[in-house]
């Protein structure tokens, strides 16, 4: 009898490579302003785009103030690394819930109270505490800050659409 992890794990395996690590679908992955300036470097570089943009989310979690974000961040390196997401998130079509927007929050919080991350996905963020999703009957994987240009390219087999993935039941 398989456990709820190896269900949520049969149904997103893409491929199987041998003498590899399995690749996965990856249904969401979170970005915040510490570890994603990494990310979109990777990108730029390699002069690629995020591959299905509509599954990514930005969010300053951080270096952002509890009370009074209406005002500047004070902290040179905490305010070039809110507005670096910014603009990344800007520059490669990203859905971004910057300060002041209703929808920012702590990045492993946010996901569960605004119903993006569901059972049955695969997230992945490069914030340990996000893994603590997990309760919610889905699959986490925390990432070093270097993987995510890896996530954000590679988060869907192109060859399969997101219908091939809502056909496939979890049973």
């Amino acid at each position: 009898m398989n456990t709820l992890f190896d269900k949520i794990w049969d149904v997103h395996v893409v491929q199987k490579v041998e003498d590899g690590p399995t690749q996965l679908y990856i249904d969401r992955l979170y970005c915040h302003e510490v570890t994603s300036p990494q990310a979109f470097a990777g990108l730029r570089a390699r002069g690629i785009k995020c591959f299905r943009p509509e599954k990514i989310f930005c969010m300053p979690d951080h270096n952002t103030p509890t009370h009074d974000q209406d005002k500047p961040i004070e902290d040179p390196v905490s305010k070039t690394q809110v507005d670096t997401l910014a603009k990344n998130a800007e520059d490669f079509g990203l859905e971004h819930f910057g300060m002041m927007d209703k929808k920012n929050g702590i990045i492993h919080v946010v996901g569960p109270e605004r119903g993006l991350t569901l059972p049955g996905m695969t997230i992945v963020c490069a914030y340990v505490h996000s893994r603590r999703n997990g309760g919610g009957g889905f699959r986490h994987r925390y990432e070093r800050s270097g993987d995510g240009d890896g996530f954000a390219v590679y988060s869907a087999n192109p060859s399969q659409d997101d219908a091939h993935y809502r056909r496939r039941q979890i049973g």
